[in-house]
């Protein structure tokens, strides 16, 4: 029986299943990571004919050619840009060779990768050039006999056109499937969005868009629904990574599993891909997964956010949330832990302290703002130690006092920049406080005022004044609440203009008596004739002695401790740190019902007791 053509087999339910990485599998062949894997055509065919045999059998529908970087430049690295007719023909003979003698209809896909070298204006070569260099590549993938061309890895959308233009002009009458890859915040590496992309290169012409590489199925599948949102006419597919690699020893290791891969086989089917298969760390038995998975019947696909068409322009399409606003909606108890940095530019303590929060169970870090105004490491540069060192998700305290407007958007571009989308917006603490009293004090915007311009405007794509700032930034917004002020009415009139302007959170000051919390709502009823709604992450504060005890009642605005609770730290003795902590376990108990998280304050870097309190609550 004569297989359909590719295009005509991408219109059946099932979607195509491609093979794996090629890469991987040399590797563990033994192959030095330093060869250049593309002339192992000419050098050692049964290496890489044994790569294509082991994903066919696999149940592969579709492999590649080993021709990812056999474009002049690629090869040019290690002297072999002479060879680029021989090496991609051989590619071509080699996995054809593979698919006759299995005796099964696969697709054979030229595989085409970027050239390696920048185009301009981002590097050194003209666009011409790069047109002409995927020329020659694609017309002799195309004339040694394949199927289809599929251009993967890209992380340049004006190169990936450029080779797309190539292969239109090189092999017209060969579909062309175009992946772009993409980093960790969901943006290629010069930061377009899944939407744009997918957009222009469906413009452009290309039969398939997709995805590949850059990380695991879970981003793979946000991506691909990004895209599918932005274009939902297109044919879309996605190759992803087993996951983010490891270094174990001289290798780089994969985490995903085989049955990982089987789950999110039936999730890209679901979302709507017509061809999936694997990249980097994925091997013959991912694939045997996923053929199993997508063969039987029995396996129901699992639910997908329908997204509605979307024609606006294509940058109004929004970034994930960030892990603190998915656990807001999803009415998770969220706990936070607020952390100082230190008056150095060594962070590696504090590093350490986040991995002991991280481990004992806490969601994410609050990183402070020269807190009582003192001379401390910039919040922002903390803040990005943690998430990508540490790899944990972090609050940025926001203080408006001491800057102005030009400042403010400045720095809040800044901190989108560095992926910093979780914000606490706040005064600050008046300069005459700290180590600098004669220090600048004003301000041109109030916290409420603040609130309303990043979420109102800068959320939309615009500053203050309606300029365009290019893309939408996606940030999620928190403001300070005292439930146990002395004034409620005042407190509650100041948070209804923080609400009107589209605060997502509060985080609250620190509760002793957590029954007060019952008299704030009771009065905010009262006011507004509403239910308090807004996600409030309590403060709370382990007391670590009875002088501590007594210095957080006597000198701390705002916070009142009552005596049975001083009784206890006063009969604890040398144990006071423990009391403490069973205190604070207790407090955060109590309060879980009425509120959504605890927004934890350590005293003095003391986090080793926070992690004692977590410990209490945390299901493990």
């Amino acid at each position: 029986m004569t297989k359909l053509a590719f295009l005509e087999r991408l219109q059946q339910a099932n979607p195509i299943l491609g093979d794996g990485a090629m890469g991987t599998l040399l590797h563990q062949y033994g192959v030095p990571i330093s060869t250049c894997f593309d002339e192992l055509n000419l050098t050692h065919p049964e290496q890489v004919e044994r790569v294509h045999r082991e994903y066919l059998d696999a149940g592969a529908e579709l492999i590649e050619t080993n021709t990812f970087g056999a474009n002049r430049y690629k090869l040019g690295k290690h002297g072999l840009e002479g060879k680029v007719v021989e090496i991609n023909r051989a590619g071509v003979e080699l996995a054809k060779h593979m698919i006759e003698t299995s005796g099964k209809d696969a697709y054979l896909a030229g595989s085409v990768g970027p050239l390696g070298m920048r185009m301009k204006p981002m590097g050194r070569v003209k666009p011409e050039e790069a047109r002409a260099a995927f020329g020659v590549q694609i017309k002799e993938l195309a004339e040694a006999g394949v199927d289809l061309i599929l251009m993967e890895t890209f992380s340049d959308q004006k190169e990936l056109l450029e080779a797309l233009a190539a292969a239109r002009e090189a092999a017209p009458d060969l579909p062309v499937v175009c992946h772009m890859t993409y980093g960790a915040d969901d943006r290629t590496l010069l930061g377009d969005l899944p939407g744009q992309v997918a957009r222009e290169l469906y413009e452009a012409g290309a039969d398939v868009i997709g995805v590949n590489c850059g990380g695991g199925p879970q981003q793979l599948s946000r991506i691909l629904q990004a895209m599918r949102q932005a274009v939902p006419e297109a044919i879309v597919s996605a190759m992803p990574n087993a996951g983010f690699p490891q270094s174990v020893g001289e290798r780089m290791m994969y985490p995903a599993t085989e049955e990982y891969f089987a789950e999110y086989a039936l999730t890209f089917k679901a979302i709507g891909a017509k061809m999936i298969g694997g990249c980097c760390g994925t091997t013959p038995a991912h694939i045997k997964a996923m053929r199993r998975a997508l063969d039987n019947p029995a396996l129901p696909l699992p639910q997908i956010q329908v997204y509605e068409p979307h024609f606006d322009d294509s940058l109004s399409v929004p970034e994930r949330p960030t892990e603190l606003a998915r656990k807001l909606a999803e009415r998770k108890f969220v706990i936070t832990v607020e952390m100082a940095p230190l008056r150095s530019f060594v962070p590696q303590k504090l590093l350490a302290a986040a991995q002991l929060l991280q481990e004992a169970g806490a969601d994410m870090v609050d990183v402070a703002d020269s807190p009582t105004a003192r001379m401390r490491m910039s919040p922002w540069a903390l803040c990005h130690f943690i998430q990508t060192r540490v790899q944990m998700e972090t609050v940025l305290h926001f203080p408006t006092r001491g800057r102005n407007m030009l400042r403010v958007q400045g720095d809040l571009l800044a901190a989108h920049a560095m992926g910093l989308r979780n914000l606490f917006v706040v005064m600050g603490d008046p300069t005459k406080i700290g180590d600098y009293p004669e220090a600048m004090d004003t301000f041109d915007v109030a916290p409420s005022a603040l609130i309303g311009i990043i979420k109102h405007k800068m959320n939309t794509g615009t500053d203050q004044a309606g300029n365009s700032i290019g893309q939408p930034t996606s940030f999620t917004v928190g403001c300070a609440l005292n439930m146990f002020a002395d004034d409620l009415d005042r407190e509650i009139n100041t948070l209804i203009k923080k609400l009107e302007n589209g605060a997502d959170f509060a985080l609250g000051q620190a509760v002793f008596e957590p029954h007060r919390i019952e008299a704030f709502h009771k009065r905010y009823r009262e006011i507004t004739g509403e239910d308090f709604k807004l996600p409030v992450l309590m403060g709370l504060m382990p007391m670590y002695s009875l002088k501590h005890a007594r210095f957080l009642h006597n000198e701390i605005p705002g916070i009142s401790i009552p005596d049975a609770l001083m009784e206890r730290m006063d009969r604890a003795g040398e144990n006071a740190a423990n009391e403490g902590v069973k205190i604070a376990q207790e407090l955060l108990h109590d309060m879980r019902g009425m509120v959504q998280g605890a927004y934890i304050i350590p005293a003095f870097g003391k986090y080793e007791l926070v992690a004692d309190v977590i410990d209490s609550v945390v299901v493990r």
